[in-house]
């Protein structure tokens, strides 16, 4: 193990996208900033997508032209085809991530397409912000299991990871979207698509609907991922997979880091503070099991 961790944070976007109560532009660069606050520095800030769609990620463009003055932060945003890296680009992303399905119910039901349409789609778009100078990241969903179809191929993740890879992105995250996966499947897959694209260049996005993602996350580190995406609170979820509950809590992320002796930067009791404040707004508890525990003690 090193000593240190790269942490994505994904609540601002994947975490609000599926939340059903939807913030407003300047509550959701508060969030934001509080986040930067406890020491989180590359974050997802926002998705160019359909605001029918999803109506949660509306005012994106004004939200990172919010934020962006931050010369030490990163912050990622979604785009799904050129329109919306046109639009992402005029409001300033330096990275932006495109997203396809290791599974083809799953991206049926998502993005209306098939695996291979998906690519095409994002083809362009990577071409393109390569051309710009910005960063692209891969996301690919349902690496260890799909609502519809069962369970997932490894081989069916390595393609896709394959073609992320040699199309310019920088980083591949795998997503276990619907939080199936256990330690040795999580390390089973991580070994296939190591053979294709470098661990260095790995992230591990997992989802914690039957409470497996910090053993998966640990096996993944002991194959050498040194990239983990999370979202404060566990905020989040998957409209198109029933029961699938939010991504993993970035505090419980930390716990077991700083418990290990891995370096994050993040200073916990404000990224609990920033936690309560956007629980409040959307009205529901922190389902990290850390922030409970911490919030429990303070109202003692």
């Amino acid at each position: 193990m090193s000593d240190q961790v790269r942490i994505v944070e994904v609540g601002p976007r994947d975490g609000l996208q599926n939340e059903k109560t939807s913030l407003g532009v300047a509550d959701r660069i508060a969030f934001i900033e509080a986040l930067l606050g406890a020491g989180l520095r590359t974050v997802e800030v926002g998705a160019f997508v359909s605001p029918k769609a999803i109506p949660q990620m509306v005012g994106s463009d004004e939200v990172l032209k919010g934020v962006n003055h931050h010369p030490d932060a990163e912050f990622h945003v979604l785009v799904p085809n050129e329109k919306g890296y046109e639009a992402a680009r005029a409001a300033g992303a330096r990275v932006i991530a495109v997203f396809g399905s290791a599974s083809e119910g799953f991206s049926r039901a998502n993005i209306n397409c098939s695996v291979a349409e998906s690519i095409e789609r994002f083809k362009p778009v990577i071409a393109r912000a390569r051309s710009d100078g910005i960063k692209v990241r891969g996301y690919i969903s349902c690496v260890l299991g799909c609502p519809y179809d069962g369970e997932v191929k490894p081989q069916a993740v390595v393609g896709v990871a394959k073609i992320l890879w040699e199309l310019g992105c920088y980083e591949v995250s795998l997503g276990d979207t619907i939080g199936v996966g256990t330690p040795r499947k999580a390390r089973e897959l991580l070994r296939a698509v190591a053979g294709s694209v470098p661990v260095a260049h790995l992230a591990m996005h997992f989802h914690d609907t039957y409470g497996q993602a910090l053993a998966n996350l640990y096996a993944g580190m002991e194959e050498g991922v040194r990239v983990i995406d999370s979202a404060a609170g566990g905020l989040g979820g998957c409209p198109y997979a029933p029961g699938a509950t939010g991504n993993v809590a970035t505090e419980d992320v930390v716990y077991m880091l700083q418990g290990m002796g891995i370096a994050t930067g993040v200073d916990m009791p404000k990224l609990v503070a920033a936690t309560n404040e956007v629980s409040k707004l959307i009205g529901r508890s922190p389902v990290s099991r850390v922030a409970a525990a911490i919030n429990a003690k303070r109202k003692r």
